[in-house]
């Protein structure tokens, strides 16, 4: 961009100096004629007309110096001289015009009170880059301001969520404590009860360490050659408990064995993730998994029908701490970092994730990069 202004402008000095240099030569022939006029055609009248004194102070000028050679000469060259000056002038005011508003622009970047950044037109192309990273930095600012807020919300509704579980555990295991005699069967029972608040409580605090660690570590790869097909069928497998519960089947559509090069933990991650929402939110007994091959890449298509998730939910669900079901009295309310963490494992291995939803189903879709010298 600084070359190419540069360029330019020494393109500009260039051409007005050549037309100058043109035009001064007839501009100083016309004034010669001009003054011939008065002297030898108007015999400087129109001066006399004006003031004698100025007529005969003229005059004498006119008749001592003015036809000798070198006196045009060096009144030419004078004339031609102050010119390239004046265009010399313009030259650098112009670029010191250009750099202070480039100065001005680079402190208006950072002043999110300034919503617009305007340039002078040989900065057109650079005015729209500048603003587009002002844009960005603006949203970005925006959105990491409203992940922070929710993260805090998160937190505060965690502590207090702690508090349940943590008082009903106390609780129970303060009545065993107390009573030795107590009939063996209800002593089953506030065991029982003892236990899932342990797991309740367990998964709170696990969510806790969710936070902390996804705002601290930084997601590295370990690629090696996966076997999606298989993949899938193990992570299917891990369900079945859950699926038997809800009386619900996973069925997985692939007519080919692909391949991806990828980080084996962190892609089954992804999958657990997204097939574990899937089979929370179905409404219906079957749970589709359809994957194919899309030039080269190999899609990946986990569809579950139930309620319409609203657009304007659809368009947060990937931002951190976003959570579709806002109640924590449901299995489904956690810590909103799954579909996050889940777009960034993806975008890392060099894919793409997005949803959509209607009345027909609920669809996410996932693209990875295939390894076409093993599929």
């Amino acid at each position: 961009m600084k070359d190419k202004l540069l360029n330019k402008l020494f393109i500009k000095f260039l051409i007005k100096i050549a037309l100058w240099t043109i035009i001064c030569p007839f501009a100083f022939l016309f004034f010669i004629y001009a003054i011939n006029y008065l002297v030898n055609v108007a015999d400087f009248q129109i001066i006399y007309d004006i003031s004698p004194k100025i007529y005969y102070f003229f005059q004498s000028f006119y008749r001592t110096f003015y036809w000798e050679d070198e006196m045009l000469l060096f009144l030419g060259l004078f004339i031609w001289l102050i010119g390239i000056i004046i265009i010399v002038f313009m030259i650098v005011k112009k670029l010191f015009k250009l750099l202070n508003a480039l100065s001005k622009a680079s402190q208006d970047i950072l002043n999110n009170d300034i919503p617009y950044i305007e340039l002078p037109i040989e900065f057109q192309d650079l005015q729209k880059q500048i603003n587009t990273i002002k844009t960005e930095s603006i949203k970005n600012e925006n959105l990491a301001k409203e992940n922070e807020q929710r993260k805090n919300d998160l937190v505060v509704y965690l502590a207090h969520d702690l508090k349940t579980p943590l008082t009903s555990l106390i609780g129970y295991l303060s009545l065993l404590s107390e009573i030795k005699d107590m009939p063996s069967g209800k002593r089953e029972k506030y065991i029982d009860i003892a236990l899932d608040k342990s797991y309740k409580l367990e998964d709170l605090i696990n969510e806790l360490f969710e936070i902390t660690r996804f705002n601290s570590e930084t997601i590295l790869l370990e690629k090696v050659d996966i076997n999606l097909n298989i993949m899938l069928e193990q992570i299917i497998d891990d369900f079945y408990p859950l699926l038997k519960e809800q009386d619900k089947e996973i069925i997985l559509n692939s007519k080919n064995k692909y391949f991806v090069e990828g980080d084996s933990d962190k892609l089954a991650r992804v999958f657990s993730n997204l097939i574990k929402n899937a089979i929370y939110y179905s409404t219906d007994k079957n749970i589709n998994i359809n994957v194919r091959k899309i030039k080269k890449e190999v899609e990946i298509v986990i569809s579950n029908k139930g309620d319409v998730i609203p657009k304007e939910k659809l368009n947060k669900i990937f931002d951190k701490f976003y959570r579709i079901d806002t109640s924590r009295t449901t299995k489904t309310g956690g810590s909103g970092l799954g579909l996050a963490i889940a777009k960034e494992i993806v975008e890392l291995h060099k894919g793409t994730i997005k949803a959509t939803s209607d009345k027909e189903a609920t669809k996410f879709y996932v693209t990875l990069p295939i390894n076409e010298e093993i599929s």
